[in-house]
């Protein structure tokens, strides 16, 4: 049991590691923030899903909190219905380079 639990320990630690490596990749994501563009890149934009809100810009936002706001939504922590659908299919890759997409923008 004892090798079990070890063997599990050493593949969560992996894992963090792994994620932790990701690295974004600018011109890689203008491949992938299309879906992003039509809410977050206009000035201004207020949704109506599931409620009437103010849709924040992303240019010039950190790094470190897009990724982890995508990857909240991903994880269900997060709830907004249209974001945790978009961010179910991201990768920890995709997630990378639409974070630093993003925040290398003004």
């Amino acid at each position: 049991m004892k090798k079990l639990f070890v063997l599990i320990a050493l593949a969560s630690l992996a894992q963090v590691s792994a994620a932790a490596d990701v690295k974004g990749d600018v011109a890689a994501a203008k491949n992938k923030v299309a879906m992003c563009i039509g809410c977050h890149g206009i000035p201004g934009y207020k949704a109506s899903f599931p409620e009437v809100y103010r849709v924040p810009m992303l240019g010039g936002q950190s790094e470190k909190y897009i990724a982890a706001a995508l990857t909240a939504y991903k994880k269900g922590e997060r709830k907004h219905p249209s974001m945790v659908g978009i961010a179910a299919g991201l990768s920890d890759q995709d997630i990378a380079d639409v974070a630093a997409y993003y925040a290398q923008q003004k």
